[in-house]
């Protein structure tokens, strides 16, 4: 499923650069239960929440961009 890969690769990312989950949805001014959802792909995150993640880890958006199979 497509929203599991964004979730998947936000939360590698998120672990990789050391954040909590707790401590990125503060940075993204997100609620912890969203960025949940996200990570275990029961939403589709946003262009908006997208942007902001890449800016916060210091990554761009084709690096959270799920490849193609």
């Amino acid at each position: 499923m497509e929203t599991d890969k964004w979730g998947r690769r936000i939360r590698a990312f998120r672990k990789l650069k050391g954040y909590t989950q707790e401590g990125l949805a503060k940075e993204l001014s997100i609620s912890v239960s969203v960025l949940g959802e996200i990570e275990r792909g029961n939403r589709i995150p946003s262009q908006e929440v997208l942007e902001k993640v890449a800016e916060t880890l210091s990554i761009s958006v084709s690096d959270l961009t799920p490849p193609d199979e």
